[in-house]
């Protein structure tokens, strides 16, 4: 497939697609195209998600010590802290 240069140089200048088609005057179609073959990522945020996501359906960020608390440990947090304020005053 034969890239034109100017679709080229604003895909890597991190322009969306629908920018440089706007900019252009060419289709979405044909600068989504472009993007595969040059093998760029998408710049909009949603095929920015897609393209993060990964197969395993596992969250990429994922910390457990980050992740709420279940409503009985938040309890067991919140009498530890009364007990341990009570035991200071």
């Amino acid at each position: 497939m034969r890239i034109r240069a100017d679709v080229a140089a604003l895909i890597r200048d991190g322009h969306t697609n629908a920018s440089i088609a706007l900019r252009l005057s060419c289709a979405r179609s044909t600068v989504a195209r472009a993007r595969e073959a040059l093998r760029l990522p998408p710049a909009d945020k949603l095929g920015r998600i897609y393209a993060e996501a990964l197969p395993t359906g596992r969250v990429r960020d994922y910390r457990p010590e980050l992740m709420p608390l279940a409503p009985a440990q938040q309890a067991a947090n919140r009498a530890r802290l009364l007990a341990a304020l009570k035991d200071a005053a």
